[in-house]
């Protein structure tokens, strides 16, 4: 508007001020890229304040998650400083057990933090591969086998017997995504409850999906399920273990393979993870 004012008073006509964009009415046509563009800002102020909170709230849940067993492993330290190790051995072994594994905890944090910035920033190279889904499948639940008997929980995997299916995909990134979705199942199914993965060939994809019978997840939280440290039932999930990222960085694998993953529950009967891989035939 300053530039249309500024050439009308060099004294050049309305045509020749407004150039290849006269209308019969400029006054108007001013208006409406004025609009336009407090919309175009609007959106981009409300994107930056969505941005900003999730920046903080990311930061937060990082803190608490490193504050956690910092604060548990300083705590045991300083008992056994006070002397633990000479008035009680075996009470000074158990908390040096449990230092460790709270280190343990903070070395897993630390992995999952690395892998998701590779991820998100695309320094992630996939070695793409052919293997049968279904090898891969029975050999993650035999490794977490033991896991799921401590939890009493049986794993069964509902696949015709012998019959291989063939995807084309990182194997090792694969294999990631399994055990994030299957310990996921154990952890957050009923004792006494099954973990079940099934396999579904489609036309040029195969689906696998992760069920569990446990408490399942309410509808307005399934949208979240994925986000970096989100947890339905904090204290329960905190108590369980784990660094809140495992959901995030199977997202973030199965999109780098330009495939699918989603999630469907129901209170009290139970969750359904499910993946796509691209399809390739035996030969």
């Amino acid at each position: 508007m300053y530039k249309l004012i500024h050439n009308l008073k060099l004294g050049k006509d309305l045509k020749d001020a407004l150039g290849e964009h006269v209308t019969a009415d400029p006054i108007a046509d001013a208006e409406n890229e004025v609009k336009a563009w407090a919309k175009a800002k609007k959106i981009e102020i409300e994107q930056l304040k969505s941005q900003e909170k999730f920046r903080r709230e990311f930061l937060s849940n990082v803190s608490h998650e490193f504050k956690t067993p910092l604060f548990s492993i300083q705590g045991y330290i300083e008992t056994l400083q006070d002397g633990l190790i000479e008035e009680d051995l075996e009470m000074a072994k158990t908390f040096l057990n449990k230092a460790s594994k709270n280190v343990d905890r903070l070395n897993y944090l630390i992995q999952d933090l690395d892998e998701i910035s590779k991820l998100e920033s695309g320094k992630m190279v996939l070695n793409i591969e052919k293997f049968d889904i279904v090898e891969l499948i029975k050999e993650t639940k035999e490794s977490l086998d033991d896991k799921a008997k401590a939890h009493n929980i049986e794993i069964q995997l509902k696949t015709k017997s012998g019959t291989p299916c063939w995807v084309k995909a990182d194997k090792h990134k694969i294999s990631q995504v399994l055990v994030n979705l299957i310990e996921n199942s154990i952890k957050y199914g009923k004792n006494g409850g099954k973990s079940q993965i099934r396999i579904f060939p489609l036309f040029e994809q195969v689906l696998v999906e992760i069920t569990d019978d446990g408490y399942g997840i309410e509808e307005k939280n399934l949208s979240r399920v994925f986000e970096r440290f989100y947890r339905i039932d904090k204290s329960r999930s905190r108590g369980i273990g784990g660094s809140g990222l495992g959901l995030s960085i199977v997202k973030h694998i199965i999109e780098a393979h330009q495939q699918n993953v989603n999630v469907r529950s129901t209170e009290g009967i139970g969750t359904t993870f499910g993946f796509t891989l691209e399809k390739v035939s035996q030969t």
